[in-house]
């Protein structure tokens, strides 16, 4: 049985008809979430149970080494967990973070794709283990871990 789309799909698939609409759409959801401005992310794929955000290198994610810094990319990974539960969500649940655990596995010299994907049968109550990883331009891993969510059943109205 085909789910009728989240709002936030539904919102993805006619923003991005759009010119420039991925910008669009990933500013709405910076405003939504303020702190995820902070990394001028753009989200450039988004379907059920995935999605790509994409952070550019520049000097505001840098850190002493002029690499994009890990709390940066972890927010790239946090953003790109967030609109792809949003989106993928079956419309009987909620979900809640509870936690982030990552490994560094090699340096950011360059801009940062971050990746958050489940499979649609994991969409049940308890624990979550979303895995998150985070390529370079050459698609070399630089950051792979797994953000914890809580799914929860909606309380009846």
């Amino acid at each position: 049985m085909q789910q009728k789309p989240t709002k936030v799909m539904a919102l993805y698939n006619k923003v991005t008809r759009l010119p420039f609409g991925q910008k669009i759409f990933s500013i709405m959801v910076s405003r939504m979430a303020p702190y995820f401005g902070t990394i001028r992310p753009l989200i450039t794929d988004l379907r059920p149970n995935y999605c790509q955000c994409f952070i550019k290198k520049r000097k505001a994610v840098h850190n002493h080494i002029q690499t994009v810094h890990v709390i940066a990319i972890c927010n790239g990974l946090e953003m790109a967990m967030g609109v792809m539960a949003e989106a993928s969500i079956p419309a009987h649940l909620r979900w809640i973070p509870k936690g982030m655990s990552v490994d560094y596995t090699a340096k950011a010299g360059s801009d940062i794709r971050c990746v958050a994907e489940v499979t649609p049968e994991q969409w049940v109550e308890g624990d979550l283990l979303v895995p998150v990883t985070a390529y370079d331009d050459n698609n070399v891993i630089v950051v792979k871990g797994h953000i914890k969510l809580w799914i929860s059943a909606k309380p009846a109205k």
